[in-house]
This record gives C-alpha cells, sequence and structure tokens, in this order.
C-alpha cells in the first residue's frame, strides 16, 4: 500500500452577495465570495490538497481562472475531477482535515453539514474528514475580514 499526503490552500475576497458558500453549504452573510466560479475556498483547498497528493499541481492548472467555461462554476466538479484522477491512478481518500480561516461568519453551526457533504463526495465516512475553524485574532486581511482563507491535508493510499 502506498500512502500519500498533499496540502491546500486558498483564499477568496468578501464582494457581493447575501451568503458565502463553504463546502458546499450556503451560509447566510452579508457580503458573498469573489472568484471566477462559485469562490467555495472550503472545496478549493480540499481540491488542492488531493492534486497535491498526486503531485499534479493546483487547481488553476486543471481549471484555469481565465477560462470562460469555469465562470460561476460549482466547486464540486472541481473536487469531483481530482478525486476521478487519484481513482485512476488506484488511489482513494482516507482523511481529509480543512481548516476554515475567518473572524465570521461563525463556522462551528455550519462544520458537521460541510464535512459531511465532502465525505459523500470522497465516498468516504463521516469520521474521515474533519472541518473546524480559527480566527486570526483580527490580524491581517482575514482579522479585518477582508476574506476567508482555507487550510486541508488530503491522506490518499493506494488499492
Amino acid at each position: 500500500m502506498e500512502i500519500r499526503v498533499g496540502n491546500g490552500f486558498d483564499v477568496h475576497a468578501f464582494g457581493e452577495g447575501d451568503h458565502v458558500l463553504l463546502c458546499g453549504v450556503a451560509i447566510p452573510y452579508d457580503r458573498g465570495l469573489a472568484g471566477h466560479s462559485d469562490a467555495d475556498v472550503g472545496l478549493h483547498a480540499v481540491t488542492d490538497a488531493i492534486f497535491g497528493a498526486l503531485a499534479m499541481g493546483d487547481i488553476g492548472r486543471h481549471f484555469p481562472p481565465g477560462d470562460a467555461r469555469w465562470k460561476d462554476a460549482d466547486s464540486r466538479v472541481f473536487l469531483k475531477h481530482a478525486l476521478n484522477l487519484a481513482a485512476e491512478r488506484g488511489f482513494r481518500v482516507m482523511n481529509v482535515d480543512l481548516t476554515l480561516i475567518c473572524e465570521s461568519p461563525k463556522i462551528a453551526p455550519h462544520a458537521a453539514a460541510m464535512a459531511g457533504n465532502i465525505a459523500q463526495l470522497a465516498g468516504v465516512t463521516r469520521d474521515r474528514v474533519s472541518v473546524k475553524a480559527t480566527t486570526t485574532e483580527r490580524l491581517g486581511f482575514t482579522g479585518r475580514r477582508e476574506g476567508i482563507a482555507a487550510i486541508a491535508t488530503a491522506t490518499l493510499a493506494s488499492e
């Protein structure tokens, strides 16, 4: 059995909107996240972690932001693509750990639903996915409530 670990990091600024989409969960908020796709910073970080474990670059390599096909795209498409590439190479997800970095909105009330979405997409049990949040103690762009950052780690194993 071969074990691979990858990490992913993503950032999106706040923009116009009435909710933020995180790991497929729409959280009511007075702003949205700006991006070429649906700006789901959580799914983007998880997708990059899988690409990293596969040594296949990053999300921008597979889905260039300048490509009109990906304008307003559902980020689940990106994650499914990374998971399909893993399966084609004989790997499956063993564990995903995601940390969302923001002062607001509050993540804890939605973390279980987010983890459930990732688990369902990855085809793993819920106990193999962790979604949590932290703040930067009001420091930096997340502390100033200018956007949200996410960091993810994915562990893959050969079948």
